[in-house]
Order: structure tokens, then C-alpha cells, then sequence
């Protein structure tokens, strides 16, 4: 029963593996720069993502695109780097692309912010628009806001807010385990802070912070969890810093239940595996089951088909709504003008894959739409990656339920 909670060079490689050729940089469509790690340990992320913007966008392109144009996806492999994230931008810029699109790191996202800011200060005939997908660290709309920047995804004290609501009464020892950037100390402070408000009752037995991307060997942890008492443990860590993470702990029969941002994403439900029925939580825009649970059998459909086209779950609908979003800003401004479409963008109100309000707020470009709280168990349509095991959604959360207040002191152009 639910709950409801109140770069550059190895680029164009990139882009040719994935059938990107010559024909696809082909002058007269609307392109759209993505720049997120393609090597290196967090790759196997960046490459999910391309699998399903490609999906996404050929059925997009099906309905006419905007403005009589097709969109098209420009990957550049940033190796996890700020730096290299920069040099994509570079690109971009150079080629006059409209749109620069990045999901993964928040100390990327807030060096895009600032060299975006700068660039289009400085150019007024060749601005661009930098779509966050999934960089969500609080302060990105908050005190580092900016014009130019919007996030089509919740931020982590959002994020924060719903583990802590989500969590049982019974529950009153928790351990804490980020990663030592940007986004992990922003989970870090607000579930913190949260838990101040919300459940003064729990008590924080462990609070650590790992470097990214460097632990290969979480069973010390797991240790440490488990000498704790620890009831439940809340992490932000995605990628293999998350996989690795709840692997050891399921490995060493770790009894607790864990509150993850992103074990729903591509590799984590293999590290779950069998033995972690009913024991793993994660906050989602969607799992396939939502649309079973729903009643939406055309959504249903369509996420079947990515299914049996790749050899992994559709957990993007919340990229089918940013593409979505773009579309209608383009079709809005009438022109691929940055600065139209930003404005075209603001305060603009869809509806999301599901069919539920979406909204880009207009004081700080955070999109508000409706979140799930999933368990990973058996018995329900979808498994996820062969295991037996999927995600059934727990509790629901939303756009309104998310209405945080925001610091955002905006500078917009003329």
C-alpha cells in the first residue's frame, strides 16, 4: 500500500560508435551538446544515458521535432573532469549549439554554470542553455543559480526531505555514507538537517565521507555499518561507488535497510541481487512497474519496447520530459535562440511521461514533478537486469509535496 509523502577529441569517437555519423551533424538540426563521463569507472552511466536519449529522441524527432528541425545528441566524453566538461563546452560554443546538457557530478555542473555565465556575457549572439539532467547538489539553484542554467531533476534536499519522510518510526539509527564532493556533503548536510525537523528521535551512529571514485573495497565499511547498529543506512553514491557499496553489504548479510538516490540506475540492481528483497529503497522519476501500477498502458508500452531492444531497464522518463520541455521552449520562442528559448522556458508548465504536472519554477529553473519512493522486491511485472526482482513503488511524492523555497537571487539579460 503506498504512502503519500507530504573532452573533446575522443567526443566525435564517441559519437561514432554510437551511430552518430556525418549524416547525423548534418546542418539544420537543433543539437544538443552531452557531456558526462564515456570512460573511465563511471562510464557505463554516461553510456545508459545516450542508449535512452537516442530512444527518446527518435520518438521525438517521429512527431516533427520543432520548428521543423530534428534534434540530435553531440556526446563528449568528460572523463568525469571539470576540465574536460570546459573543453566540451568550448566545443559547443564554437558550433554555436543552443543547448549543453550534463548528468553526472555536481562539481561539473557548478564549473558549467559559472563558464557559461561568462560565455554568454561575453558573446550576446551566441549564448547557450545548459540542461542539468542530474547534477543535484542544493546549491546549484540556490545561492549558484543562474539565467542560463535549468535542472530537470530534484534536488538532494528534496531528495533528502523524502528519504527522512520515508523513513519508519522503528527506524531510529542511521548511518550516513557520501561521497567527498559537491553533491555528497550537499545529502550529507540537508538529510542532516531534515532529520533535525522531521525525526529528532533518530540518531546518526556513522557519518563518512569516501573519495569518488576511488574505494574498491566497501567491506570496511560494511564493518563499520554493522558495528554501528545501524538500522538503515542513507546514501547519495551513484555509479560504482554505489554498485560496490551495497554489493559488500549484501555479500556480508548486512541486516539494514538502505535509502539510495540512485540504485535504481543501471548496474545497481545486479549488485542488489536476489538477497536484497524488500531491503533496498531508492527516490526515482520512474520505473517501469509505475506505469503497470498506474494503469498507463501506452507508457507501458513504450518502455517495453526499449526493454526488448537493450539489455536494460528504462529508468529515464524523466529524460523524455527535459526533451519534451525543450521542444515546447523551442516551438515557444520560435526561433533556436538561447535567450528566447530560456525565457520561453521559465515557468513553463507540461505534462510529465506519466501524465502528471511538471513545472519549471520561473525564480530558479528547478523543475518540480512527481517523485516514487521504490522497495527492489519480487512479485512485481518488471524485474530489473534479470534478477527476479524490481521496483514497486512504496510511496508517492508529489510536485507540490517538493515545493521547497529557494534563495535563487537571479540576474537575467536583457
Amino acid at each position: 500500500m503506498r504512502r503519500k509523502l507530504g573532452l573533446i577529441p575522443a567526443a566525435m569517437a564517441a559519437a561514432g560508435s554510437l551511430g552518430f555519423g556525418a549524416a547525423a551533424l548534418a546542418q539544420g538540426t537543433i543539437k544538443i551538446a552531452y557531456t558526462d563521463p564515456l570512460s573511465g569507472p563511471f562510464a557505463q552511466v554516461g553510456d545508459s544515458n545516450l542508449k535512452q536519449f537516442q530512444y527518446i529522441l527518435d520518438y521525438i524527432n517521429s512527431k516533427g521535432g520543432a520548428l521543423g528541425k530534428k534534434f540530435e545528441i553531440v556526446p563528449f566524453d568528460n572523463k568525469s573532469q571539470p576540465s574536460d566538461a570546459l573543453l566540451a563546452l568550448k566545443s559547443a560554443t564554437d558550433q554555436n549549439m543552443p543547448f549543453i546538457m550534463q548528468c553526472s557530478g555536481s562539481n561539473i555542473a557548478a564549473a558549467l554554470i559559472e563558464a557559461v555565465d561568462k560565455h554568454n556575457e561575453r558573446n550576446p549572439d551566441n549564448r547557450i542553455i545548459y540542461v542539468n539532467c542530474g547534477a543535484v547538489a542544493t546549491e546549484l539553484t540556490n545561492e549558484k543559480c543562474s539565467f542560463w542554467h535549468f535542472r530537470f531533476d530534484i534536488h538532494a534536499a528534496m531528495k533528502a526531505e523524502t528519504m527522512v519522510r520515508a523513513l519508519p518510526k522503528d527506524v531510529t539509527k542511521i548511518y550516513l555514507l557520501n561521497q567527498d564532493y559537491l553533491f555528497g556533503q550537499s545529502v550529507q548536510r540537508d538529510v542532516k538537517e531534515f532529520l533535525k525537523k522531521l525525526r529528532p528521535d533518530v540518531q546518526v551512529v556513522g557519518d563518512e565521507l569516501i573519495p569518488l571514485g576511488k574505494v574498491k573495497d566497501f567491506s570496511p565499511y560494511v564493518t563499520k555499518i554493522k558495528a554501528a547498529g545501524a538500522q538503515a543506512l542513507i546514501t547519495g553514491n551513484w555509479g560504482p561507488d554505489m554498485s560496490l557499496l551495497i554489493k559488500a553489504g549484501m555479500d556480508a548479510g548486512l541486516d539494514i535497510r538502505y535509502y539510495t538516490m540512485y540504485a535504481h540506475l543501471t548496474g545497481g540492481p545486479t549488485a542488489i541481487g536476489p538477497g536484497g528483497d524488500g531491503k533496498v529503497r531508492a527516490i526515482m522519476p520512474f520505473s517501469e512497474n509505475i506505469a503497470v501500477e498506474e494503469k498507463n498502458a501506452e507508457v507501458e508500452a513504450w518502455t517495453k519496447a526499449f526493454r526488448d531492444k537493450h539489455s536494460f531497464d528504462f529508468y529515464a522518463a524523466g529524460f523524455r520530459t527535459i526533451f519534451e520541455f525543450l521542444q515546447a521552449g523551442v516551438t515557444k520562442a520560435g526561433a533556436v535562440d538561447a535567450t528566447k528559448i530560456a525565457y520561453a522556458l521559465e515557468g513553463l508548465e507540461m505534462k510529465d511521461f506519466l501524465g502528471h504536472p511538471a513545472i519549471i519554477r520561473k525564480g530558479d529553473h528547478q523543475i518540480l514533478s512527481n517523485y516514487y519512493v521504490g522497495v527492489f522486491k519480487k512479485g512485481v511485472k518488471y524485474d530489473s537486469e534479470k534478477t527476479g526482482l524490481g521496483w514497486a513503488t512504496e510511496a508517492t511524492v508529489t510536485a507540490k509535496d517538493l515545493d521547497q523555497p529557494s534563495t535563487c537571487k537571479m540576474k537575467r539579460p536583457k
